[in-house]
């Protein structure tokens, strides 16, 4: 009864598919072919960006600092039919940063996308009471790393007659968390970094575009939300009562990577559930 669940289950599905492309429904397959790499990708918003862009028929480069959670993310993507590949990279480090450049030639042939998703927050409290050791840290992986990873791909995207390059902020560039003063700095640099970046690649047809997501329930942001109370407090806050997904991202990504984007460069779109983030 099992098998012939199964079989009935998977005939539905197919027959589905048929009417849909009869209809002209069919989904498209937006990226069908391009090759993606996104740093920081084995778990929260880089991870579903990476489904997308995958699901949407790009060849995906995961990466992550430990091998473990590089292998558990491949193993997952490629589970579900998706063309993922994946290495180490902490992108902090210039031969890491070489080697997944390296590691996405080799397999694919080129670049055509970068997702820069990378971030850390060592920090919590006053602005008053930051290290020179932590403005360091912060800066050095979360805005100059970004952009010596875009500078790594852009002769690659160039062999291939353009590209599109997405960097993730988040809308505390706009309105910063509270007692996250270093990463809130570091994530409003990320904008004007996207806007120089696109200004001077649109001769060589790279575009340059940002996300900036809002509060959305990932690990790295779990101490804003972790009790009930808290998260209760934070939905008030948000013009739609709730607090995101790392999905509500993801087709965003998609979007700006694709040809529907062509048009558009040096933009940020913020992902924030209607938090006032501009004028």
């Amino acid at each position: 009864m099992r098998k012939l669940g199964l079989l009935l289950s998977r005939c539905a599905a197919a027959w589905k598919s048929v009417r849909m492309a009869s209809s002209g429904m069919a989904r498209r397959a937006p990226l069908t072919n391009k090759v993606a790499l996104v740093t920081a990708s084995t778990d929260g918003i880089g991870f579903a960006i990476a489904r997308r862009l995958a699901q949407d028929g790009a060849h995906v480069v995961i990466s992550s600092r430990k091998q473990q959670n590089v292998d558990r993310a491949v193993a997952t993507l490629k589970g579900e039919g998706l063309s993922v590949t994946g290495t180490v990279c902490h992108v902090g480090k210039a031969e890491d940063r070489e080697r997944l450049v390296a590691t996405a030639v080799k397999l694919h042939g080129g670049i055509d996308i970068l997702v820069s998703n990378a971030a850390v927050n060592p920090f919590f409290g006053s602005l008053m009471d930051v290290t020179e050791e932590v403005w360091d840290k912060v800066l050095n992986i979360n805005v100059k790393a970004t952009a010596l990873m875009t500078t790594a791909v852009v002769p690659e995207m160039e062999k291939r007659g353009g590209g599109s390059v997405v960097i993730v902020a988040s809308v505390a560039a706009f309105v910063p968390f509270p007692a996250l003063g270093p990463y809130n700095v570091s994530k409003t640099a990320l904008l004007g970094l996207t806007k120089n970046l696109a200004i001077e690649l649109a001769p060589r047809n790279i575009r340059v575009n940002c996300l900036a997501p809002g509060l959305i329930k990932t690990n790295f942001s779990r101490v804003l939300w972790m009790d009930k109370e808290r998260e209760e407090s934070i939905k008030e806050t948000i013009r739609i009562r709730r607090i995101g997904t790392p999905e509500d991202c993801a087709g965003i990504v998609s979007f700006m990577c694709s040809e529907d984007a062509s048009y558009i460069t040096g933009e940020t779109v913020v992902v924030a559930g209607g938090i006032p983030s501009r004028l």
